[in-house]
């Protein structure tokens, strides 16, 4: 039996990413697009207090992050999955990646001789992890990145000018690919939007992409089939956790979850929701790491 169907439109979250360089509007612009997005806004600060500067904006919450491993991210996106936020910024995951790079620095000089690409073998599956944690959010992502910015000089009128250009997202390479909605924003704050899911924007320039921007992108993503749901398939997942006796097991539960996440198998809600569970069960097999 052929296991091929019709394919539909189904409703989903957005997942967006927003890079340029320094004073582009990264933090800004990502604030205004959430609130077109609708709904709570929670944002993860790795910027030194950046998005606190536009409190008086816009409505959020704020979790400044001091530990920017890729374990602190996907804690703190853990903190936002539980606080249930419709949206979460994250500002920005290039800390994540230099950390990432400083890390691997070191396992090679610790372990492998000063081989960075053996090294690799531990920091890849890290980078992995970060992105499984990004893509299992059960609301909108909006991530923000920095880019490497270099000067060039502008020949208008027969007059020299020097010009500040951003380059390539400091974030692992090939991480563009996860994301629906790729923009690169320039110092003059234009958006070019050089990838795009829903069709309806790619290879425009959009000035100061804010609220209107973020409105379209939610029309886009509630239209459609709500995601259709395997009873048998949650029915298994509920009995996997209650019956888990270890904590092992339960990380494979998550595992498996996030790999039925982006299968289109369960929903991002049903994905919250077990994830709920799963912390609940960790707290009844190691109740001393929750009461301390």
């Amino acid at each position: 039996m052929s296991g091929f169907r019709k394919a539909t439109k189904s409703q989903a979250k957005a997942r967006i990413a927003i890079f340029g360089p320094s004073g582009a509007g990264k933090t800004f612009s990502s604030l205004r697009i959430a609130g077109g997005l609708g709904g709570s806004v929670g944002v993860i600060d790795t910027e030194r207090g950046t998005a606190s500067k536009y409190s008086d904006r816009f409505d959020f919450e704020v979790l400044e992050l001091a530990d920017q491993s890729v374990e602190g991210y996907v804690d703190a996106i853990g903190q936002a999955t539980a606080a249930g936020f419709s949206v979460l910024v994250i500002d920005s995951l290039t800390h994540a990646w230099q950390t990432l790079l400083e890390e691997v620095e070191k396992l090679a000089k610790a372990k492998y001789r000063g081989n960075t690409w053996s090294a690799w073998s531990e920091g890849t599956p890290l980078q992995r992890k970060l992105v499984a944690a990004i893509l299992s959010f059960p609301g909108h992502i909006i991530a923000t990145m920095r880019s490497k910015t270099e000067w060039t000089t502008l020949d208008s009128n027969g007059k020299k000018t020097p010009q500040r250009v951003g380059l390539a997202p400091e974030q692992g390479k090939g991480v563009e690919y996860e994301f629906d909605l790729l923009v690169e924003l320039s110092t003059d704050h234009i958006a070019n939007v050089i990838k795009d899911r829903s069709g309806r924007f790619q290879d425009k320039l959009i000035e100061k992409p804010g609220e209107e921007f973020g409105r379209a992108l939610a029309d886009w993503l509630s239209d459609g089939e709500p995601p259709a749901s395997d009873p048998k398939l949650l029915a298994r997942i509920t009995a996997a956790i209650a019956e888990a006796a270890t904590v092992k097991d339960l990380g494979g539960i998550g595992d498996l979850l996030d790999e039925r996440l982006s299968e289109g198998r369960i929903t991002m809600e049903e994905h919250a929701r077990f994830l709920g569970g799963i912390r609940d069960k960790h707290e009844e097999l190691e109740p001393e790491k929750f009461h301390a």
